[in-house]
Order: structure tokens, then sequence, then C-alpha cells
């Protein structure tokens, strides 16, 4: 058969083929997270407008497409089948009238809704309307719409649908549907007249999305507000609301559809230093029943990397009962499995103190996930060395018997036994370490940037004997390579 095409096309299009192909670096570098969220370049900070519709995780972050310092505010994006494996989206939401400016006008955080009953009556076709709620920072509170299962993003043409107030700095609007109200909630941070002493969260009602009615106004609280109901111990007939705070801090209270009522003081759910603007996932489907939560590793650093920002992994969050009352647990979501490579086991042995009792020496990685139950019977202190070598000293977790305190990387947390025993499950990424202890009741958070090359692992204890009861170690598959398939 006759070819129609010059030799020179011919070589354009192979070389364009070639040359479209990722690196074999891509996704590989250094320093690039292989199991937790990083945009290709360029910085990322806070997630939002998380919804769950048509099979796909909505993830949207506050992105820069201009640079990795942090700049006019875009909203980036991506989707996922499976919330391990993400795939990147052209950036849904850009600052207002097309600004160029950094601060004014440009796309800050806020939150995404399934608009079911068409409200809005935006609806194209079968897929029900996508609606993004952001702050256009000096513009007040704003909307974004998708017909398309947020392929594409059309501004409101209504916006502001809360109008910019210039003394009481509103934005992160959280919005969501109440039930017993049949009826829709804004949760905003606010500084009231610009008092400091009265910064908080405001509650707003809407039955139309578009006009908002101010019911309450709770201080105390910073910005990236979110507002959740979770069982109590997995009773479906008992229940408490949790009202998050841009720190990670907690209150569990109850809501009545205008006015959150709290009952405890402020919670620390996250002791780490790089835990910031956690968010829930809406619209889950009532079949699986969980409310998965995700947030930005503020203040980690990237040496030399293309991109500037990492997300947390996405964990399960519950309430449970205890000595010391509700109390919220964090674990991570049971997706993780999916990238489970190698599996390293040991139960029922007894270690004692010294060089030779390392019984995790084989296991060696800059990506682990770690589970472990340990019996402290007589030791005075034992512990995990991650990212070890032999020239350079890794990273130290160690719990120190006598004192009931826990540190790694600088944090340090008191930890009381359960029956004789710590439970720690570890997620250890390239420039991360998250510490779930006891079940997630407490969580460690912190950034680091290990020795290159440094991938040996260490058990130790000291002072008495220590017994390994159940240990699993998993080798974790990059969530980025093309060998990895996960039904994306």
């Amino acid at each position: 058969m006759r070819s129609y095409f010059s030799p020179v096309f011919l070589m354009i299009i192979l070389f364009l083929l070639i040359s479209s192909k990722p690196e074999k670096g891509y996704y590989n570098e250094l320093y690039r997270p292989q199991f937790h969220f990083t945009p290709e370049k360029n910085w990322l900070s806070d997630p939002k407008g998380l919804v769950f519709y048509g099979g796909e995780y909505q993830l949207f972050y506050q992105y820069n497409p201009k640079g990795k310092e942090r700049g006019a505010m875009h909203w980036g994006h991506a989707v996922s089948k499976n919330l391990v494996q993400w795939k990147t989206l052209p950036v849904a939401i850009s600052p207002d009238e097309g600004t160029e400016d950094k601060i004014d006008s440009t796309a800050f955080s806020g939150s995404a809704i399934v608009d079911k009953n068409n409200v809005l009556g935006l609806q194209e076709g079968s897929d029900k309307t996508l609606v993004a709620f952001y702050t256009g920072f000096r513009c007040g509170q704003c909307i974004a719409y998708s017909t398309d299962k947020g392929r594409t993003w059309e501004k409101y043409q209504g916006n502001p649908v809360v109008p910019y107030n210039p003394s009481d700095n509103a934005r992160d609007p959280k919005v969501f549907w109440y039930g017993p109200a049949k009826k829709w909630v804004m949760v905003l941070y606010r500084e009231p007249n610009g008092d400091e002493a009265k910064k908080g969260v405001s509650i707003y009602n809407s039955d139309d999305l578009t006009d908002w009615e101010l019911k309450s106004h709770l201080p105390g609280f910073n910005e990236s507000p979110d507002l959740v109901e979770l069982n109590v111990n997995n009773r479906v007939n008992e229940s408490k609301w949790v009202m998050f705070d841009g720190d990670g801090s907690y209150l569990i209270g109850d809501f009545d559809g205008d006015s959150f009522i709290p009952e405890t003081g402020k919670i620390r759910s996250d002791y780490g230093k790089n835990y910031y603007a956690p968010q829930t996932w809406g619209n889950i489907p009532k079949k699986d029943g969980r409310t998965i939560q995700i947030a930005w590793m503020k203040g980690a650093e990237f040496t030399d990397m293309p991109f500037n920002g990492q997300l947390t992994f996405p964990c399960e969050i519950s309430l449970r009962k205890f000595g010391e009352g509700v109390r919220l647990f964090r674990q991570p979501v049971k997706e993780i499995e999916l990238l489970h490579g190698k599996h390293y086991e040991w139960t029922d042995k007894n270690i004692i103190p010294g060089i030779n009792q390392n019984i995790v020496r084989k296991v060696k990685g800059d990506c682990l996930h770690i589970i472990g139950t340990f019996n402290i019977k007589t030791s005075d202190n034992f512990g995990l060395m991650l990212r070890h070598g032999k020239k350079i000293v890794g990273s130290e977790i160690l719990y120190n018997v006598k004192t009931g305190v826990l540190s790694c990387l600088g944090t340090r947390i008191p930890v009381k036994p359960v029956d004789g025993r710590i439970e720690l499950e570890i997620l250890l990424d390239r420039t991360s370490i998250e510490l779930f202890v006891n079940g997630g009741s407490a969580v460690i958070t912190n950034s680091f940037l290990p020795a290159k090359g440094n991938k040996d692992l260490a058990l130790f204890t000291n002072g008495g004997e220590l017994l390994v009861e159940k240990l699993d170690i998993y080798e974790m598959k990059s969530a980025w390579r093309d060998e990895v398939s996960l039904g994306q």
C-alpha cells in the first residue's frame, strides 16, 4: 500500500511519540513521595473540594501553576478510583477576573457538593452538577460548577453568593446537606467586625445554595474549618459532631443545623510538625459508610525537587469511647493494601539488648508500611531506626517506658500502654513519616529528608526484654509507576 506521508513527516511523528513518554526518572526523583499525592511540579497546599461522584474521588488543592513558591492561588485537580493512584487533570478554578495579582481575586480554599436535585438548574444530560464553593479573595464566597464530572468548570454568573465584607476576612467555606432540617449548611471562617478575639466559625443556612443566612458564630477557630457527624463505636444510633480547626485540632459536640454546641475543649488530633488544613470527602456511598480525611503536610521541604508540597495519606476517622471519654481515631484507609509489595512477618519474637538482635535486618527500602504490636515486658525503651545507613544514622522512633513518652523526629507525646502493649503503625515514604499509635488514638505526621542511599531498618530494645507479638512489614509499590495497575 502506498504511503501518503513523507519520510520527514514520519520522523517528526516518531520523535513526538518518543519524547511524549515519561522519562525514566518521572515521579521517581530522590525526594518524590511514592504513595502520597504531590503535583508534577510547582506549589501545592490545602486540600479542598473533596467529593465522591461517579466512582471517582475528586481531589482539589491550592496550587500555583507558575512556580514552586506560594503565588496566585488556583484549584489544582486530580481524581482517583481507589485513593492511592491519582490522575492529574487541568486546573479547575483560576483567579477571578483573570487577575495576575498574588492575593486579590485569587481562588482560596473551599469545598464541593453534588447538586443531586438540580437546585441550581444547571444540569446538562444525565450527570449531576458538581458545585464548588470557594473564596474569591477580597471578592466574597463564590461558586464554580461542572456538568461533566469535574472535567471542565464555569464560574456562576450570580457570584458572590456571600458578599465580600472587608471587615470580616471571611474564607474557606465548607458546604454540606443537613438532612434533619432539609437545608444546606455553610461553615465559614470569619473575624466579625475585624475583632481578633471573635475570630472563629460562622454557620449559614440556605435552601437554594445561593441565598445564605447567618445563623450563629463560634469563636476560637482559625482557617479551613470542617464539620462532620461521626458514629460512636460504630453504633448507628449514637453519633456526635466534630468541628475541625485548620491546625487539625477539634471539638466534639452537638449540631442542630443552626449552631454547634461543644461538649469538650479543643483536642489535638495530630502531634507532628507538618499537619494542616484537614478536610473530609463528601457524598461517600452509604454502603461504604466511611468518613475519609486528608491534609496538607505544611512546612515540608523538598530540596531540588520540581514540586513543593505533599498531602498526607488518606485516612478513615472515627469516634470511640474509652477512659477519657469520646475521642477521635485516625487510621490509613484500607486501600493502602493495593500498594503492598514484598511481605515480612514475625510472631512472638523475644528480643534482648544487643547489636545482633535486629530481627528486621533483611528489610531494606525507602517506602515501607510497618504494623507492630510490642509487649514492653522489662524493656526500658525500644524503637526503630528508619532509613538507617552505615555512615549516616537514620531517623529514630523511640518509646521510653519509664517516662511514657514516644518520640519521632523531634516530636514527643505521652503514650500509655494498653494491657502492657504499644501498637505502632508507620507509613514511611521518601519524605515523610506518619506514625499511628494504639489504633490511631494519637498520630504524629512529620516530614524529613533522609540521606541518599540510606535504606536499612533496625528494631532495638534497651535495658530489658521486648516481646514482638506481631510485626508485619510491607515494601510499598509506587503509585506512579506504569507497572502498577490498580484499576484506575
